[in-house]
C-alpha cells in the first residue's frame, strides 16, 4: 500500500513551546504581510500536551513578545511566584543558603507546561495552523539535492515481527518547503540530521540531566500558592550533581521533582530512588504527609547550554527548542528560549519562502539567533554546570565568583563531556543500598509509571533498538552491573536468569516507556537507539 502525502509551506514536529510560538509567529507574519502561509504541526502524544513535562516555573519573556495580550486571552498562568527558597540538605537538616541570581524568579509564574502547550495550541489553530496529535515522525524526507522534503509518519499496525495486521494502516508523508524539528531533548530524527549535515562539528558535547517528577494534591494547611523551594545535597554525594525543586501551584497542588546530571560516576546509582529518598528528609516529608500522589513522569533534560549548541540551518530545515539545546541550567528554565528560538526560526524560514528567490536554506536563523538575549544569556552562564566537575562545593564556590565577580564575563570557555563516557566499572564504585518505600511519600516503579498512564500497543515492534543483543550481558552486565535497570525510571530494562543465577538476558518491557531517552544517552556502551513508537503512545501526563 502506497503511502499518501500532504503539501504544506511549512511543517514542525513537536507540539511543544518551541514549535506551538514557531507555528503562531508564522500565521502572524503571513497575516502581517499579506502572504499564505501553509503551517502544519504533527505531535506523537495522544493530544497537545500529553506529552510535555517541566517543572515549570516559566519566564513570561517571549511570550510577552509573541501574545502580548495573554492574561486577556486566558493563558492558565495563574500561580505568580511570590517566594523564593534554596537549602542545603544535609542528612536530617536543612541549611537555607542565599537565593542565587540566575534562580530569582519575581515576575515568574508556577504553571502545569503541558496545560500551558494545550492553550498554545489552541492559540495557533485559532490563528489558522493544523495540528495533527497522535502521528509520531519516524523518518525524514529528501530530495535528490540532499534537502529535507518534510517527514513520513510512522506505520500504524505492524506487529511484532514486522508483519502487516488487521488494522494496518501506512504512515503518510507530509511535504514541506521548510520542516521546523521540535522533538524536544535528545529527538529521534534529530540525531539522523546531526549526522547527516555534520551539524556537531566543531562544538562540545551535548550533556544532560534526567529530571523525575510527581504531581501532589496536599493538605490546605501546607499549601503556599507562589512559593518555589530548590534543594542541593543530600541524598547525592558531592561529586553528584543534582538537586530537587517543590513549586507550589493553585488548588492545593506541589510539583516535586529531582534532577541529576548523566554524568554521575557510580553505575550502582538509580535516579528514581534518589528521588524517592529525598521526599523522605525530615524536612520535606511534612509538606506530602497526608497527600496524595496525583502524577507520575520523567525527561531527560539538555545541559551542555552555549558550548553545545550544533548548527541550527540545513537546507529545507533549522532546529528550535530543547532540540537545538536552548536551556539555562542555572536559571533551571527553558520554556523561555525555546520560544523565542521558535519565533526567530518562524521569522528567518518565512523571509527564505517569501523572499524575491525562495531559498533552500534559512540561514538567516541562526545569525538571528546570535543577535537576540537567547545567545547573550546562555553566553554568561556558559561556565557553572561545567565548573561542577569539580564536586559541589568547588562548583558552588566557582559558580559564586563568575557570578558575583566575573558576572558572567571570564576570558575562558570550560569543556563539556560526554555523559555515557563518565561511569566507573561496578567493582570500583560502593553500591547504594536504597530503602524499601512506604507507600506513603515514597513509592516504586510500577506504581509510579501506572500513574503517568503510559500505554503502548503491546504488539508493535519495539522501540527501544539494540545495536548488538550481546552488549548488554558481555559489557554492560559483565562491567557496569547492569546500569539500564536503575537508570531507567520506568523499569523497562531488567535482566532475567534462571533461578541460579545462570542465562542471564536483558528483557525489554516497552510498554512502561515514559519517552524519558535516558538510555539512548547514558548507556556505557551506546549500544541502544531510541525510535518512536507508534502516534498516540507513551504517557499521558494531566496538568504535568
Amino acid at each position: 500500500m502506497e503511502r499518501e502525502s500532504m503539501e504544506f509551506d511549512v511543517v514542525i514536529v513537536g507540539a511543544g513551546p518551541s514549535g506551538l510560538a514557531s507555528a503562531i509567529r508564522l500565521r502572524q507574519l503571513a497575516d502581517e504581510k499579506g502572504r499564505e502561509i501553509s503551517v502544519c504541526v504533527i505531535e506523537k502524544g495522544s493530544e497537545v500536551g500529553a506529552h510535555i513535562l517541566s517543572g515549570a516555573v516559566i519566564e513570561p519573556r517571549a511570550l510577552n513578545e509573541l501574545l502580548p495580550d495573554w492574561k486577556e486571552r486566558g493563558a492558565p498562568l495563574n500561580t505568580p511566584v511570590t517566594e523564593d527558597h534554596f537549602l542545603l540538605l544535609g542528612k536530617s537538616r536543612a541549611t537555607r543558603l542565599p537565593t542565587p541570581p540566575p534562580m530569582k524568579n519575581h515576575g515568574n509564574y508556577i504553571v502545569s507546561l503541558g496545560n500551558f502547550c494545550r492553550w498554545l495550541g489552541e492559540q495557533a489553530e485559532a490563528a489558522g495552523v493544523e495540528i495533527y496529535p497522535g502521528f509520531a515522525a519516524a523518518e525524514v524526507l529528501y530530495e535528490e539535492n540532499g534537502k529535507v522534503n518534510g517527514v513520513a509518519t510512522g506505520d500504524m499496525g505492524i506487529g511484532k515481527n514486522g508483519e502487516q495486521m488487521a488494522n494496518y494502516q501506512p504512515g503518510f508523508e507530509l511535504h514541506a518547503k521548510q520542516t521546523i524539528f521540535a522533538e524536544g531533548c535528545h529527538g529521534s530524527l534529530t540525531k539522523t540530521l546531526f549526522e547527516k549535515y555534520n551539524l556537531r562539528e566543531g562544538v562540545g558535547p551535548q550533556t544532560y540531566g534526567i529530571g523525575i517528577k510527581e504531581l501532589w494534591e496536599i493538605d490546605p494547611d501546607k499549601h503556599n500558592p507562589g512559593r518555589v523551594v530548590h534543594t542541593i545535597g543530600w541524598p547525592l554525594d558531592t561529586g553528584t550533581y543534582g538537586g530537587s525543586f517543590l513549586y507550589h501551584l493553585e488548588d492545593n497542588q506541589v510539583s516535586v521533582g529531582f534532577v541529576i546530571g548523566l554524568d554521575y560516576t557510580n553505575p550502582h546509582l538509580s535516579p528514581f530512588d534518589e528521588f524517592q529518598r529525598f521526599k523522605t528528609h525530615p524536612k520535606v516529608r511534612p509538606t506530602f504527609d497526608g497527600g496524595r500522589r496525583i502524577a507520575y513522569g520523567a525527561r531527560a533534560i539538555n545541559e551542555g547550554g552555549y558550548q553545545s549548541v550544533p548548527k541550527l540551518s540545513f537546507p529545507g530545515g533549522v532546529l528550535i527548542g530543547c532540540t537545538a539545546g536552548f536551556l539555562n541550567v542555572p536559571k533551571i528554565k527553558g520554556s523561555h528560549m525555546a520560544m523565542k528560538s521558535g519565533m526567530l526560526a518562524a521569522e528567518a524560514v518565512f523571509d527564505a519562502l517569501t523572499g524575491e528567490a525562495e531559498q533552500a536554506e534559512a540561514a538567516s536563523y541562526e545569525a538571528a539567533i546570535k543577535k537576540s538575549w537567547i545567545w547573550e544569556e546562555l553566553r554568561r552562564v556558559r561556565n557553572i554546570r561545567p565548573s561542577f566537575k569539580w564536586g559541589m562545593w568547588g562548583g558552588l564556590v566557582y559558580s559564586a565568583i563568575d557570578t558575583y565577580l566575573l558576572r558572567g564575563r571570564a576570558p575562558w570557555t570550560m569543556k563539556h563531556h560526554d555523559d555515557h563516557r563518565a561511569l566507573k566499572k561496578a567493582a570500583d564504585a560502593p553500591k547504594i543500598e536504597y530503602p524499601k518505600p512506604d507507600g506513603e511519600v515514597s513509592f516504586d516503579r510500577l506504581s509510579s509509571v501506572f500513574i503517568s498512564n503510559t500505554n503502548h500497543e503491546e504488539n508493535q515492534p519495539a522501540h527501544l533498538m539494540l545495536e548488538d543483543e550481546n552488549v548488554p550481558i558481555s559489557v554492560n552486565l559483565a562491567e557496569y552491573d547492569a546500569p539500564e535497570q536503575r537508570y531507567c525510571p520506568a523499569g523497562v530494562y531488567e535482566i532475567v536468569a534462571e533461578d541460579d543465577g545462570s542465562n542471564p538476558k536483558l528483557q525489554i518491557n516497552a510498554q512502561n516507556c515514559v519517552h524519558c531517552k535516558t538510555c539512548d544517552i547514558k548507556d556505557p556502551s551506546q549500544n541502544i537507539n531510541w525510535v518512536v513508537p507508534e502516534g498516540g503512545g507513551g504517557p499521558n501526563y494531566p496538568n504535568m
